[in-house]
């Protein structure tokens, strides 16, 4: 469990990913993340795949996902927004039943968006016809597994919304993994 409320561990994402068989994570780092990369680069079971621009991480995924992988794509909600096209034309053309882990930049569970970001996801996702779930703690991670099972199910684009009112995840001594 995380150390503080709505506090959401790097461990706690590494061992979903791995419970649910993925095999890429596909992502354009940023500083939010950076607990969560460093524990992902000593992960053996998990490659990481950088890309330059978010749209890019939908035609990575794809290519993985027909060539017998199991990518997931980790990018903010900012990213999100930029690549729309992408989204279309590669995962959800093709069928491509991969997670979307968004982090929710700008989002608060008072409902006043510190971003204009936030203020658009969701509507983005309603738009596009995209299920999502969001998780902002240790304790909303089975989120994450069902999310695995909806776009298995349906071989479509699932998001899991990251939320960031506690500005990325918590911050643990990397001796306590």
């Amino acid at each position: 469990m995380a150390d503080q409320e709505g506090g959401f561990s790097p461990q706690t994402i590494i061992d979903h990913l791995k419970a649910n068989n993925v095999t890429h994570v596909v992502w354009l780092p940023d500083s939010e993340t950076n607990f969560l990369y460093v524990l992902l680069q000593e992960e053996p079971s998990l490659d990481l795949i950088a890309v330059s621009r978010e749209g890019q991480a939908f035609s990575t995924a794809s290519g993985l996902s027909v060539g017998g992988a199991k990518p997931v794509i980790l990018i903010q909600n900012t990213g999100l927004l930029e690549s729309g096209d992408s989204l279309r034309g590669w995962v959800m053309g093709m069928n491509i039943p991969v997670v979307l882990m968004v982090g929710y930049r700008g989002w608060t569970r008072h409902g006043v968006d510190t971003d204009t970001a936030a203020t658009y996801t969701e509507h983005f996702l309603h738009a596009f016809g995209i299920k999502y779930y969001l998780v902002e703690s240790d304790a909303d991670a089975d989120r994450i597994a069902v999310a695995f099972e909806r776009a298995e199910s349906t071989k479509q684009p699932v998001a899991v919304l990251i939320g960031d009112e506690f500005h990325g995840f918590v911050q643990r001594n990397p001796n306590q993994y």
